[in-house]
This record gives C-alpha cells, structure tokens and sequence, in this order.
C-alpha cells in the first residue's frame, strides 16, 4: 500500500490547486485539469482514512468495559470493509493514460473479404454512433468514401465526450464476422473482416508540424461515394514527406478541408509518437490487455450463434443484437478492469 506520506502530499496538492482556482491565478486550464484528475483520488483517500481512523477508535474502545460489547460488534464489519476500500485506493491512485480524457478518431477500414467486408465495416460505424449516443457523446464523419453496395472502402469519424478515449481505446484491432452474406445466394457463412483504429485527438500543442515538410494538393472532388451531388474543386490533399502519411479530406470548404486534413495528420503523427512510447514500455510490462497491436484479431462477431467473443479476456456475450445496436458497456467495462487488474498487479509484482 502507499505510504501515508505519499497520501499526504496527494491531499496538500489538491487542497493547493483548489486554492490556486479559488485566486483564478496562473494556467486555469491546467490546474483544472490536474484538479479533476485530483477529486476522485482525494475522495478515496478520505474514505481510506476514515475507516482506518474508526477502527482505531473501535480498538481503544475493547480496553472499555462499557464500551466492549459496542465495539466487538462494530470491528468484524470495519475489518471487512477495509480490503474493498484499500482496493478501490489503489485502482484511484493507478498512472493514468494522459490521453484518456481525450476525444478520439475512429477509423475503421474493410480486411479480408471483399464486398461483405465493406459491409461489416459499415455495421461496425454503424454500432460505434448507437454507443456515442447512448453516452451522449458527439460523432461526426470526417471522411467516407462508400461501396456501391452500400458498404465502406474507409471511414474516419471524431468522438468528443467525456472519456471518450479510455472507454473506446481497446476497440483498436482486427474485428471478424462469421454470417450468411446478403450477397450469398447458396446461404453459406462466410468470414470477413475490418479493422479498427482509435486514436487519441492531438492538440496543436502537442507536436510541431514544420510546413515544409508537407505537401498540399488541391484535386477535383466528386464527392464521397456519391455523397455530395455537385462536383466541388475543394478536396485537400496532404502528404507528410518524412512519415509518408498521406490524409484527404473533401468536404464543401477548401479552407474547412485543410483544417480537417491538418487535424487528422496531427492525430497520426501524434499516435505515432504514443505507439513507439507505448511499444517501449510494453518491453518492460509484463501483462496488458492484448498487444495493442492493430494487426492483432481482438472480437469475433457471430451472426448464426448470436455471439460476440473477446479474445483478449475470453469473454463472450449472446446478446449480438444488442451489441450490434451499440449496447458495448458491458465488454467495455471488463476490457478496462482486466487492464486495471494488470496494473495492479504489476505495481505489486
């Protein structure tokens, strides 16, 4: 367990931050931020020494004649309590992922199977704006471009919420569905796929784009998969040379696509940077929920059975309906408390 200086020095920070607030002096939003982060951890360590003070209290009152029957009564429940308190301690004071708070870009993109993959995906963005809803999250498409099918070749869209990225973080990966396609007369199952990738939203803080090291095309834009009727002149190109990350972005607005396509660019050079931090550190974890590798085939979705199956903790739910409808809360909150279990044990190990 923490030390109690450790603790300590938890509350004083929070207690300053409070006050800086109170002066309105210095960062707003950075003490703000910070205290936020702050709350929950100061509240679980009030609760903490609360109980640890009561059963003090219920000691002493044992070497009381009087107060002896009181206090054997009350030590078995505060004994008992104690672990689930310290527990939730511990998951409070956890490092916590800088970009949790963040909103997200999801890009989903067809695998292996052709047509009835470019339908899944659409399923898949399809299930993804029934979540944010449910979480009275925005979603916005930033970039579609569609099958004649109905299907999607690419989707990007932008989340913003509140812990927008700590709940869909996990989503990134290979996602695989076993049905009968719409497109299969002979009733066979086929398995097809789509991959995932969600990437915490950069801010212009975050890294420095050098201009010349960017190359900005302005093309001739029929719209995405039939999306927009009239021929526009406005779709953005822009390729990062040093990386080779190409973004397009084909909204009414040249001057609104370059602000999309920067953005996205900012994000991916900003994962970048996260996957080769994340990859190194990995080196020396010992346990994680997956890989977190893109390549890596996290969720089966089976049509026939009514299924959905984790890989990655072994949990499977025969509710695919409901899944499919953006009911995703239940897998999401096992993926986040299986990874808060890994820490766990690796700050004991």
């Amino acid at each position: 367990m923490v030390s109690d200086d450790k603790l300590r020095q938890i509350t004083q920070r929070s207690e300053y931050l409070e006050a800086r607030l109170a002066e309105g002096g210095g960062d707003i939003a950075a003490l703000g931020r910070e205290y936020a982060e702050l709350r929950p951890v100061v509240a679980q360590i009030a609760e903490y020494s609360a109980l640890r003070a009561e059963l003090e209290e219920a000691q002493e009152m044992l070497s009381d004649p009087e107060m002896k029957a009181l206090a054997e009564e009350e030590l078995p429940r505060l004994r008992a309590r104690l672990p689930e308190v310290e527990t939730a301690l511990q998951l409070a004071l956890l490092p916590k992922d800088a970009a949790d708070a963040r909103p997200a870009m999801i890009e989903i993109r067809p695998g292996t199977g052709g047509d009835e993959a470019a339908l899944f995906a659409g399923d898949l963005l399809r299930m993804y704006q029934r979540y944010a809803e449910r979480r009275g999250w925005r979603f916005q498409i930033v970039e579609e471009s569609q099958t004649e099918l109905g299907g999607i070749k690419e989707v990007i869209a932008n989340v913003q919420g509140e812990g927008v990225f700590a709940r869909l973080k996990f989503e990134s990966g290979v996602h695989r569905v076993q049905r009968v396609p719409a497109t299969e007369s002979g009733g066979r199952i086929h398995t097809s796929a789509a991959t995932v990738a969600v990437l915490p939203e950069a801010e212009e803080v975050d890294l420095v784009i050098d201009q010349n090291d960017l190359r900005i095309d302005t093309m001739r834009a029929s719209g995405a998969g039939g999306q927009h009727v009239n021929t526009t002149d406005s779709a953005v190109r822009i390729t990062h040379i040093p990386t080779g990350i190409v973004v397009t972005s084909s909204e009414k607005s040249q001057h609104q696509n370059r602000a999309i396509a920067m953005q996205v660019l900012r994000t991916r050079l900003y994962d970048m940077q996260r996957q080769k931090a994340d990859a190194d550190r990995a080196a020396a974890r010992k346990s994680q929920v997956g890989s977190g590798d893109r390549s890596e085939r996290i969720r089966t979705y089976n049509f026939p059975q009514g299924r959905m199956t984790d890989h990655r903790i072994n949990l499977t739910l025969y509710k695919l309906d409901q899944v499919m409808q953006g009911d995703l809360d239940e897998i999401i909150d096992a993926l986040i408390a299986e990874d808060q279990a890994a820490l766990l044990a690796e700050m004991e190990g």
